[in-house]
């Protein structure tokens, strides 16, 4: 067994080992050899707080997409590396594989340099009851087996979800995605199994008393209010906090953002325009800023690049709420997104530096004995 381990360059205080099993099958002059990468981590779910091997980790990070102008969703190595160069460059130390898993080569990259994943199904948009029966049920099972079964060993997988946005307010979704999720705790029991929320409200909702993490997109200045940035703290705040009232469950912002088209700019902001973008950016993070502490264990922007979509009046060459417009250069919101994370590892390396000289001196007293 060999280590060949990595880290963060930017996130020195998250070390992420990776370890390489090796099996050898032999019969007469012939032989086999079989290699396993794999880690040694914890996760779990304590107060309100998402714990990696026993250490409180708050997720800052992106979603992305499988997408770019050349190759659209083919396989493409070159475009993966810069990528993950970007994410370094960010800040960033968690992705999600919106909305399906990944190719492998790009989970071989997160199990390398220590960026953990939130681990999605393709099961995007369940809205209609139709699509809640017992055959889209039993087929849901099967996708979460074959996820389950590929990434298991993966060390960077953190958290498996489910779903991205289903309409969990109808009746018929309750014993739908409560199966699910058993079914996947049933297949993993050492992670965390969620989906993600998009249409319903805390008080409609009749799933998320099942997860292990509340995980929302929210987009608040953009599909609600749009040009109102003044409003988007106080209905942030608001939403998030009754989330956490009624479920008593940790929190992961998995989605915010706006349209922006990049190099268009205007006095006074906005919408459409890089201003704009990091207006309604600044607005969520002092949001995340107050809440972090409490109950919110993570926030992600959509997205990490401008991707293509499908054709139609309200997208004008894809959805641009991408911080790298989709030849991956970057907008305003990437330098204000990597401030602000490079800020955040900085935080987070003082705070556990001072809960660890807490500890010690905890320790000291311990062993040797207070004298005044």
């Amino acid at each position: 067994m060999s280590n060949s381990g990595g880290h963060t360059q930017q996130e020195k205080n998250y070390t992420a080992y990776l370890y390489t099993f090796q099996m050898t099958a032999k019969s007469g002059s012939s032989f086999d050899i079989y290699r396993q990468p794999f880690g040694v981590r914890t996760v779990r779910i304590e107060n309100s707080q998402l714990l990696i091997n026993n250490e409180p980790f708050y997720c800052h990070g992106v979603a992305k997409h499988e997408d770019s102008d050349i190759r659209g969703k083919g396989l493409d190595l070159p475009l993966i590396l810069r990528d993950f160069n970007l994410l370094v460059w960010l800040g960033a130390n968690c992705i999600r594989t919106s909305h399906y898993p990944y190719a492998e080569e790009i989970m071989d990259q997160c199990d390398r340099l220590g960026i953990v994943v939130i681990d999605e199904s393709p099961g995007v948009g369940i809205q209609l009851v139709q699509n809640m029966g017992n055959v889209s049920l039993q087929h849901h099972k099967e996708v979460m087996t074959e996820m389950v079964r590929r990434d298991k060993n993966r060390p960077s997988v953190i958290m498996w979800s489910v779903a991205n946005e289903p309409k969990t307010n109808l009746p018929e979704a309750q014993f739908y995605f409560k199966s699910v999720i058993d079914h996947t705790r049933g297949l993993d029991h050492t992670r965390p199994v969620t989906f993600v929320i998009g249409p319903t409200e805390f008080n409609t909702d009749r799933c998320a008393r099942y997860v292990d993490v509340v995980c929302v997109n929210r987009y608040y200045g953009w599909y609600s209010d749009i040009g109102h940035t003044e409003l988007i703290q106080k209905q942030l705040k608001y939403d998030l906090t009754k989330w956490f009232e009624t479920f008593n469950k940790p929190i992961i912002i998995t989605e915010y953002g706006a349209d922006t088209v990049s190099g268009l700019h205007q006095s006074p902001s906005v919408s459409f325009t890089e201003d704009y973008q990091g207006d309604f950016m600044s607005e969520y993070h002092a949001v995340f800023d107050q809440l972090r502490h409490q109950f919110l264990v993570g926030e992600m922007v959509w997205n990490f690049a401008d991707f293509m979509t499908a054709q139609g009046v309200t997208r004008v060459d894809g959805n641009k709420k991408g911080i790298f417009t989709r030849q991956r250069q970057p907008k305003m919101a990437a330098h204000l997104l990597r401030a602000r994370y490079l800020n955040l590892i900085n935080q987070t390396q003082i705070e556990q530096a001072q809960t660890n000289r807490k500890l010690n001196f905890q320790t000291h007293i311990d062993k040797e004995g207070l004298y005044l």
